[in-house]
């Protein structure tokens, strides 16, 4: 098993170092369209072939990876965050505080997380310029993604609630506030850690598909799940299988993470 964790990881870290040369392999290739070379198959000049609109397949492909691997992260980051505010809070203060929070949790957890999702993006304008559109995409990953993470960690609070330490640090005078923020949400680090890395892989999924379905980053910013839509140009997919990089890109990425980070070995 560890053998395998290696070669993902292996596998992760060649792929995020190869997005971060994307300006050296193609500089500002992604957005430069050739009008006269739309759909062309593989070539010395466009290695994966040009888009519809004759932009290179492989510029495109490196520019979206940039967008997932540094952004999903962020995302995964805010999300933890608030799970580990809300859910901390929650689980150490117990009471009315608890219940109000575990409320609002089993309220986000009974919607349909990728409806909401879609619902909050299609609210906001769709003519944005391309790197608020990257923001706009990854903010309100984080902020809609938090509630799972938040009942994990309230769980976790919940059981150091009585601990010995904690029991000493009350009657020593310290505040529940400061208990909470210096003692409480510091020994909660393996289970915040363990989600953030559960939340990565499905907030990479997750822009892809808003961007499937055009709610994700603008034009002419590339992105995997903006890609997936010139999936649906069959007659071009078939004619140049090489349009299916991205899709193989990212069932490759989200596997490595699931064989690094499994689910079941950090819950």
């Amino acid at each position: 098993m560890r053998i395998i964790r290696r070669i993902a990881l292996g596998i992760l870290i060649g792929v995020f170092l190869v997005s971060l040369v994307a300006g050296l392999v193609a500089p500002g290739l992604y957005a430069v369209q050739l009008r006269d070379a739309p759909n062309a198959p593989r070539s010395r000049e466009h290695l994966l072939g040009t888009d519809e609109l004759g932009r290179d397949m492989l510029a495109r492909l490196l520019t979206g990876t940039q967008v997932s691997l540094l952004l999903a992260p962020a995302a995964a980051f805010l999300a933890t965050l608030i799970a580990a505010l809300v859910g901390g809070f929650a689980g150490y203060l117990g009471g009315w505080w608890e219940r109000l929070c575990l409320g609002a949790v089993d309220l986000f957890l009974s919607l349909p997380w990728l409806f909401l999702l879609l619902t909050a993006r299609a609210m906001l304008p769709l003519d944005v310029s391309p790197w608020p559109s990257v923001l706009i995409t990854f903010v309100l990953l984080g902020c809609l993604g938090w509630a799972a993470s938040a009942r994990v960690v309230c769980a976790g609070a919940r059981a150091l609630r009585y601990s010995d330490y904690i029991v000493l640090a009350r009657a020593n005078g310290c505040s529940e506030t400061g208990i909470a923020l210096r003692h409480v949400l510091p020994n909660l680090k393996p289970v915040l850690l363990a989600q953030f890395l559960i939340s990565i892989p499905v907030f990479i999924l997750a822009e892809a598909n808003l961007g499937a379905l055009g709610l994700g980053v603008s034009e002419p910013f590339p992105s995997w799940g903006g890609m997936l839509r010139g999936l649906e140009n069959y007659s071009a997919t078939l004619a140049n299988p090489w349009k299916l990089a991205p899709l193989a890109l990212l069932l490759v990425v989200t596997s490595c993470f699931q064989m690094i980070f499994p689910r079941e070995g950090l819950t």
